[in-house]
């Protein structure tokens, strides 16, 4: 059987296409390829980035993660105490506790938590959380006070409460304290919080955002002397904000102390001499100008200015008819008291020399006015001492008439009158006194005679300070000088550095000083018959005030031969006599001084 044998398979011949080659192979390589170049060129790419970020932009970028955990602690300096002329301590510092917010460490998602619970804690408005932070910036590392002179319970509920407070701190500073409270008020001020406005004008003077500056008085007056300079820590802090260690700090330099002429026992007698009546008592060495009291009524406890002032207590202070007005720097008609002036005007122009007599009359008429005695009948004939004893108008209103207006307005701006004293106060006003000019400006009518007669006795456009008032009555007291009041005693110069002569003959000083005494022995002024004043000599004053009552001025200077004070009281709007309403105030405050001085205290 033969066995069947198969042919041999052929392979039909291939179709044209492409042919297999090593390229084609490798096709299946291609994506890795291309994969394995775009990975080394983002790599490429973040490693120049990252060498630029560190070769380029290192030092910035360290900067930046630096503030994360180093934060800057300015430190305050301690305010320069206040002391009066015996060394007596006005106003000092003492310690409290302040809480802070730290804007860097502040967080978006929990910065509404935190304001809202640190309001709760310290009772004020949310806004006086976020506004400080806000002008701050948050980026800022420095800490911003947002809370004052802390309470035991407050500073617990900080530390209770401290998951929900990031950020913020209680540390202790320096507050203002004024251990005689309300004494002085007007004369020491008070210290508060920049806030922006005046932040912006104070800036060149190295002043920064939550600065306690001096608000009023000697505070504000002295602030270059009394703030220091602050120093200050820059610290680590972990991420709980937390101090790690300090890096560095610059010690704070305390303010310089201020010695002032106030006497604080006079303050206080001039202060309760004043009582509750609305008004202000004065009293200056009448050598030298020193101011050895000033009171002012209503007043005001500066110790809450140290702390946030509610608007419920703020409210109350301005319900109080004005407490921060110092009402010995404003200014009010004179009355009587101007009629030094008026008797200085005639005496050394020479048209009515010291042996003058003159008729006094119940009325006094110029064209349509008439100016009234205060008895309604005039006293007769009188000379300078007894018209001055006796306060009478009609007498120096024919003074007045008979110089003229011009004369008078001189010799009125000679004593200090229409212009500030000198004293340190910024809040000074500058009194009036009118004229021809003025008047025209004001009214676009001339002066008239009855002008210059209602000036002669104090009245009319006229207005003095009580401040201005005392500098008058400094001159006869001390022989002719009109003197600069002041607070600050300067080393190195001397009674004669503080004062001006006037040149006023010796025979008007005479009848000066001779009329002022009789006011006392004789006049309207025996209210300064006390045993307690050595011869005093003064001059009570009452003047008009529509719609409201009189106000009465009484001031005086003791003793006789060789002065030593003058006090100088007001009473606005009080009704009745300068000599009956001022002149006991003006008594008390002389025998409060001579009894100290009689009898000192270690």
């Amino acid at each position: 059987m033969m066995r069947a044998v198969h042919p041999t398979t052929v392979q039909p011949a291939s179709k044209v296409g492409p042919k297999q080659t090593s390229r084609t192979v490798g096709r299946q390589y291609q994506s890795v390829f291309i994969m394995l170049m775009i990975s080394l060129l983002l790599l490429g790419g973040i490693g120049s980035r990252l060498a630029y970020l560190q070769l380029v932009e290192g030092d910035r970028n360290k900067e930046l993660a630096e503030n994360n955990r180093i934060r800057l602690i300015p430190k305050q300096p301690v305010r320069g105490t206040i002391f009066d002329r015996k060394g007596r301590i006005l106003a000092s510092s003492r310690l409290a506790h302040t809480a802070y917010v730290w804007p860097l460490a502040q967080k978006y998602d929990t910065w509404d938590q935190t304001v809202k619970r640190l309001s709760q804690i310290l009772k004020i408005p949310e806004a006086d959380i976020r506004t400080p932070v806000e002008d701050a910036g948050y980026n800022s590392p420095t800490r911003v006070a947002v809370g004052r002179d802390l309470t035991e319970a407050q500073i617990t509920a900080i530390k209770e409460y401290s998951a929900e407070l990031q950020g913020v701190d209680v540390d202790i500073e320096h507050i203002r304290n004024y251990p005689n409270k309300q004494v002085g008020a007007h004369i020491l001020g008070y210290t508060g919080e920049l806030n922006a406005e005046e932040l912006a004008q104070r800036r060149k003077d190295g002043y920064r955002l939550g600065d306690i500056v001096g608000q009023m008085g000697v505070e504000e007056a002295y602030e270059h002397l009394l703030r220091g300079e602050w120093g200050g820590q820059q610290v680590e802090v972990n991420g709980a904000g937390q101090v790690v260690q300090i890096l560095g700090q610059k010690q704070a330099k305390a303010g310089r102390d201020v010695t002032i002429t106030l006497d604080l026992e006079l303050q206080k007698a001039a202060e309760q001499a004043l009582g509750s009546r609305r008004g202000a008592v004065v009293a200056i060495d009448p050598n030298n100008g020193a101011v050895l009291a000033m009171a002012s009524f209503p007043t005001f406890d500066p110790n809450i200015f140290s702390s946030r002032i509610t608007p419920e207590t703020w409210q109350k202070l301005q319900g109080q008819g004005n407490p921060f007005v110092n009402r010995a720097l404003r200014g009010f008609p004179p009355a009587s008291t101007f009629k030094v002036v008026t008797a200085t005007a005639g005496l050394e122009s020479g048209k009515y020399p010291p042996s003058t007599i003159l008729p006094t009359f119940a009325y006094l008429r110029v064209g349509g006015m008439a100016l009234g005695e205060w008895n309604r009948a005039g006293f007769g004939p009188m000379g300078y001492v007894g018209a001055m004893a006796w306060s009478s108008n009609t007498f120096h209103g024919q003074i007045g008439r008979g110089v003229g207006g011009e004369v008078l307005i001189d010799w009125a701006r000679r004593y200090g009158f229409g212009d500030r004293t000198g004293i340190e106060l910024k809040s000074e006003a500058p009194g009036l006194i009118a004229d021809d000019a003025w008047k025209r400006r004001q009214f676009n009518w001339e002066w008239t005679v009855g002008d210059t007669i209602n000036m002669s006795i104090g009245q009319g456009f006229t207005q003095a300070t009580p401040l201005q008032v005392a500098v008058m009555f400094a001159v006869p007291a001390n022989g002719g000088y009109r003197v600069r009041p002041h607070l600050v005693e300067d080393p190195s110069k001397s009674n004669s550095d503080w004062r001006e002569s006037l040149n006023l003959k010796p025979s008007t000083l005479d009848i000066l000083q001779k009329s002022l005494r009789a006011v006392v022995t004789n006049g309207t002024g025996g209210a300064l018959q006390s045993e307690g004043i050595p011869t005093p000599a003064g001059k009570s004053g009452t003047a008009e005030a529509p719609p409201g009552k009189a106000h009465a001025w009484f001031g005086a200077y003791a003793p006789f031969d060789k002065p030593e004070i003058v006090v100088v009281a007001f009473a606005e709007h009080s009704g009745g006599g300068g000599g009956s309403v001022a002149g006991p105030m003006v008594a008390q405050v002389m025998e409060a001084y001579f009894r100290q001085k009689n009898n000192p205290q270690p």
